[in-house]
């Protein structure tokens, strides 16, 4: 309770959400032409979660992109309705923080605002599982690593406290015998991952998947022969 306190009176300052209207408008018009499946493993938040390529790294699950590079988390927050609570998923990735940190808010807010995103699922959904993907260390925010790593804490004690949601602890496997961020895993900004970095990911991921029952129930259906 003393969590979502908290939480309730981070919650006051102001977030504007309006610049992405028109990602939020392109998701609507490709449903309009082909509506997801429900029940599916969805992913939201920026762009880490835009850039990966689901089909290629889980092939056997059914699931939705709904990244948006550059959000934070506030607004994936603000867009819940019209992103992943209408497709009725049955698990929710989420990777959101890393530029909300950038942008000097607070670790307190960040939880704050995770906190909001969780109370509003559970409301339409009280059954889907939220996997919370930790802020990730990377070369170009190293500065900001304390100020991230306190938030991936807050998080990780709410999460560790409900049975339904999962924190994917990228932290560690991402930093090399030197304790900082391995250059063979990001692209040459410093800051998104490459190709090696999303195998390290979808590997940390698949566990908490598997551990949480999602990699058994978000099966695609097997295809049939044809005759």
């Amino acid at each position: 309770m003393a969590h979502h306190a908290a939480a309730q009176s981070e919650r006051q300052d102001f977030h504007n959400s309006s610049r992405w209207q028109e990602a939020i408008a392109k998701f609507e018009s490709a449903d309009q032409e082909e509506m997801p499946p429900k029940n599916a493993i969805l992913f939201v938040g920026s762009s880490s979660i835009r850039l990966w390529n689901l089909d290629k790294s889980f092939p056997d699950l059914v699931t939705i992109n709904r990244g948006f590079g550059g959000s934070q988390l506030a607004d994936s927050v603000q867009f819940l309705d019209r992103i992943v609570l209408n497709y009725e998923p049955q698990s929710i990735v989420i990777y959101a923080g890393d530029n909300d940190i950038k942008a000097g808010k607070s670790p307190q807010r960040v939880f704050a605002d995770f906190a909001e995103f969780v109370a509003i699922v559970r409301k339409k959904l009280p059954l889907a599982k939220i996997h919370y993907v930790a802020i990730k260390p990377s070369i170009s925010r190293w500065q900001l690593v304390t100020e991230m790593r306190k938030t991936n804490r807050l998080i990780q004690s709410y999460c560790e406290a409900d049975k339904l949601l999962f924190f994917v602890d990228i932290d560690q496997p991402m930093l090399g015998d030197d304790n900082k961020p391995r250059p063979e895993l990001f692209a040459k900004d410093g800051l998104h991952l490459n190709v090696a970095g999303y195998v390290l990911w979808n590997k940390v991921l698949t566990e908490s998947l598997r551990r949480s029952g999602c990699l058994e129930s978000a099966q695609k259906p097997p295809k049939q022969s044809k005759h």
